[in-house]
């Protein structure tokens, strides 16, 4: 089976087992031939670029409800980077307009599909929003349970961490868009 990985598409240089044309490599082993079928098929951005858009219209409709503005009191009050927000707008208001972000931005991947310039701009705010909700990580008090004297993250710190990973998504998010920006542009 010959699996082809088209350089325009992914920007690496790297082709199945077809002959080598210029500067691109070709994936001889099984494992490079999967790799090569999986690039190919822009498996990682419709994965990560489709579970990003469910998680965010999820999770801000969520945050727009009394339980789920009433459940980040512990996480916005006690971050720097949050807590004053908190204070000028109290919970309900800010979780309307952390939702209110979190659709913005997924509407943005959806159009980024379109005009990828737009899913630059989604994932942008994706990353100032994770970076904001990763920090919590450090500031909010009891995310973590001790077991024998060593520290574990509990429900709220691993609920957290989630945001790191998807502090990492943005930023591959931002990268994709920006390869398809960048051909369309040249492409004029």
């Amino acid at each position: 089976m010959t699996e082809t990985t088209s350089t325009k598409a992914s920007g690496d240089g790297v082709r199945g087992s077809q002959a080598n044309t210029g500067n691109e490599l070709q994936a001889k082993s099984v494992l490079t031939r999967i790799a090569a079928f999986v690039a190919d098929r822009n498996i990682p951005f419709l994965i990560c670029s489709i579970g990003m858009i469910v998680i965010l219209l999820w999770a801000g409709k969520f945050k727009m409800t009394a339980p789920g503005a009433e459940g980040i009191i512990p996480l916005v009050s006690n971050s720097p980077l949050t807590s004053w927000q908190f204070r000028v707008f109290g919970p309900y208001v800010l979780g309307n307009m952390i939702g209110a972000t979190e659709w913005t931005a997924a509407v943005l991947l959806i159009i980024g599909y379109f005009k990828p310039k737009a899913g630059i701009l989604g994932g942008i705010i994706l990353v100032g929003m994770f970076f904001t909700t990763s920090s919590m990580l450090i500031t909010t008090p009891d995310d973590t349970i001790v077991v024998h004297g060593i520290h574990y993250m509990n429900n709220l710190g691993l609920f957290l961490f989630k945001d790191i990973i998807s502090f990492g998504v943005a930023f591959y998010l931002i990268s994709y868009y920006g390869r398809k920006a960048i051909i369309a542009e040249n492409q004029r």
